[in-house]
């Protein structure tokens, strides 16, 4: 039996025990070191432990100025990542729920391994507080945002979160990390977010293009605003491996099919919500009668039990699809965001430009 590294424990392997250090950073550890925890003598609760001093939740968390970068977290490897927890203003609801960005570096790259607004990250891109109950992610009350992804790192792994709002920012969070060989095999985590409003017209969606390197696919997220009247998920997901041209070696059946789910979501005539270990669909605003005009929704597929590999390319799109006069299709014109999750090898492909916070606005 090969020697346990301690990078990947589950049910199967808890009771097997390892050389790996356990690390987390906070911001009671910024640097993660050992011993080192729970030291600050300033910091946003040092007015309220005045009476206790040190040791007593002197700094549980940190602001982040307007158009200002923090560093969550600058390790170095070998190691992995192994669960992250973020809160505050963050997680908050809102136009603003999309400016504040993750960004995460591997091994001295100057190209971000992972680029997307925060809430997106966790499957939660249009900002209200929907309960998710997945395996890799989970969002709990109250917009508590917590992964579980295995995130390994050879050389360094840095964490970066930019704050584009007008305003400080309050952020909660907590890294836990294993320092611990990691084997040859193992791929770098990757997740880049996109967004178009309005779709063109007979456009696809396009959720991730421009991959190079060997690899394998492993989650989508996404936020979808409807701008029409009636079921509006006919459209088609469809992988396109290692050179495919116009047409992908996998192709689904439909939008709700490809989450999880059938027959437009209906029960009783209306989208019913759901939030399972690897999929998930809940409306994240309903018209109210007045000023919240459109339908919103998130959902979540993660490929945990069936990755989708690949060994040189790889490109995903989805059609936003409805229905029009004569029980025909009809193309629609959709605020779509999304988040596209994959571990490959390195180098990372530079990614798209991120819109600026004008454009990732949700209004």
């Amino acid at each position: 039996m090969p020697e346990f590294n301690g990078l990947g424990m589950g049910l199967g392997n808890l009771s097997r025990l390892s050389g790996a250090r356990s690390r987390s950073i906070s911001a009671e550890n910024p640097t993660g070191g050992k011993g080192l925890g729970g030291m600050a003598v300033e910091g946003t609760g040092a007015e309220c432990a005045r009476d206790l001093g040190q040791g007593w939740k002197v700094s549980p968390c940190v602001n982040v100025g307007a158009a200002e970068t923090c560093t969550l977290a600058d390790v170095e490897g070998p190691g992995a990542i192994q669960s992250i927890w973020i809160s505050g203003d963050v997680s908050r609801k809102g136009p603003g729920s999309r400016y504040y960005i993750l960004r995460i570096y591997w091994d001295d790259q100057d190209t971000p391994a992972v680029e997307t607004p925060a809430a997106d990250f966790f499957a939660s891109g249009w900002g209200p507080f929907a309960q998710i109950n997945s395996l890799p992610v989970a969002v709990n009350p109250n917009r508590a945002l917590n992964c579980f992804w295995e995130m390994p790192f050879r050389k360094r792994c840095r964490i970066t979160l930019e704050n584009r709002g007008a305003e400080t920012m309050r952020l909660f969070y907590q890294i836990n990390y294993t320092l611990t060989d990691v084997p040859a095999d193992a791929g770098y985590f990757h997740a880049q977010f996109r967004r178009t409003n309005p779709l063109p017209y007979k456009q696809p969606y396009t959720i991730l293009d421009g991959v190079r390197g060997a690899g394998h696919y492993v989650g989508t997220a996404m936020a979808w605003g409807v701008n029409n009247s009636g079921w509006w998920g006919e459209g088609e997901i469809k992988f396109h491996l290692d050179g495919d041209g116009e047409f992908p070696t996998i192709c689904g059946t439909g939008t709700e099919d490809y989450f999880g789910g059938a027959y437009n979501w209906d029960v009783d005539g209306r989208y019913t919500a759901y939030s399972t270990p690897f999929l998930g669909m809940h409306p994240a605003g309903r018209p109210d009668g007045t000023y919240k005009s459109q339908q919103r929704f998130s959902m979540y597929r993660w490929h945990v039990m069936d990755p989708i590999r690949f060994e040189a390319d790889l490109r995903v799109t989805i059609q936003a699809l409805g229905w029009r006069s004569g029980g025909r299709y009809l193309p629609l014109q959709d605020d779509i965001a999304s988040v596209a999750f994959w571990y490959q090898t390195l180098p990372t492909a530079p990614f798209p430009d991120l819109p600026d916070a004008d454009y990732l606005e949700i209004v």
